[in-house]
């Protein structure tokens, strides 16, 4: 129960976290600096962080075998190099609120994965869980009118396509990064697939990086680099592998349907928004919705056969 807990804060913390990006990132995108030359800051900065601390916490733990190795390769490529540039790339040619909305298909790839790579089973509350949680988020998400639209002369289809694919990286990324979070120590696991994202990040980003003017940069656009590399990648990538290894990607996937809920909440906050009894009840389907993905299958009942 206390370790539920535990996880469940986690991924709450996480959920606020990459609420609060959507609109911190389209503050910094396109004017100060391109979304390439973004993900190369974060993944960079992550790569030095996790390496550093992972030889400190846990000197001799190393990923061995073949499988673990392609494993952790692939993450590395679906979990932070592609999930990554695709996100800011889709971020920056459409809006906020397209991009929350299309997020919620990582929810559905994240269980179809897990039950084809994993044999996990679709159970009933799950179903219901996933179809009540996305309802809640994409009423919420609807119920806010057009919202912020993208900037004249911005591709907000090609941005929308973007967005579907890093959800869908992020998806199967959190089914194939289980195992090795339950097998490893987490700041092992991180520290190799930051590694292998940055050999994706480095490229594409360097000419982006070297573009923008960082002496005029002002003090909050400082502050919300700042907030994409220490709480966007390094606590919030953190704090979701660390709750694989006592959670399914499935519920991991569930809570994404409550940075919509957590957005309004934050707008409400800063005097943008208000609570009505309509936010309120979608709010309260995302939460009914995780609490049914949350729940584990009952195991079978073993039955014994008499011997002859």
């Amino acid at each position: 129960m206390k370790n539920a807990l535990r996880v469940h804060t986690a991924l709450f913390v996480v959920a606020l976290i990459y609420a609060a990006n959507y609109s911190i990132s389209k503050d910094v995108m396109p004017r100060y600096m391109g979304p390439f030359g973004l993900v190369l800051l974060r993944i960079v900065g992550a790569t030095l962080f996790f390496g550093v601390v992972s030889r400190i916490v846990a000197p001799q733990d190393r990923i061995s075998g073949r499988a673990d190795n392609l494993r952790a390769i692939a993450c590395g490529v679906l979990g932070i190099g592609l999930n990554q540039l695709l996100f800011f790339s889709g971020l920056n040619l459409t809006s906020p609120i397209n991009a929350s909305l299309i997020q919620t298909v990582a929810p559905i790839i994240t269980v179809l994965a897990s039950v084809v790579l994993l044999g996990e089973k679709m159970t009933l509350p799950r179903v219901l869980g996933l179809g009540v949680a996305g309802l809640g988020a994409a009423l919420i998400i609807l119920g806010r009118g057009h919202g912020p639209a993208a900037a004249p002369g911005q591709d907000t289809m090609l941005g929308n396509l973007f967005i579907l694919l890093n959800a869908t990286a992020f998806g199967i990324y959190l089914v194939l990064v289980m195992p090795l979070m339950r097998k490893y120590h987490p700041f092992t696991v991180l520290a190799r697939i930051f590694l292998v994202g940055a050999v994706l990040a480095v490229p594409a980003g360097w000419q982006q990086v070297q573009q923008p003017d960082y002496a005029n940069f002002p003090p909050s656009i400082w502050a919300a680099i700042l907030y994409m590399v220490i709480c966007l990648t390094i606590l919030a990538y953190l704090l979701n592998n660390w709750a694989l290894k006592y959670a399914s990607p499935a519920l991991l996937g569930a809570y994404i349907y409550l940075q919509p809920a957590l957005a309004v909440l934050i707008a409400v906050s800063l005097g943008k928004d208000t609570l009505t009894t309509a936010k309120a009840v979608q709010a309260l389907l995302i939460f009914v919705g995780v609490f049914l993905v949350s729940r584990k299958p009952k195991p079978q009942p073993v039955v014994a056969v008499a011997q002859e």
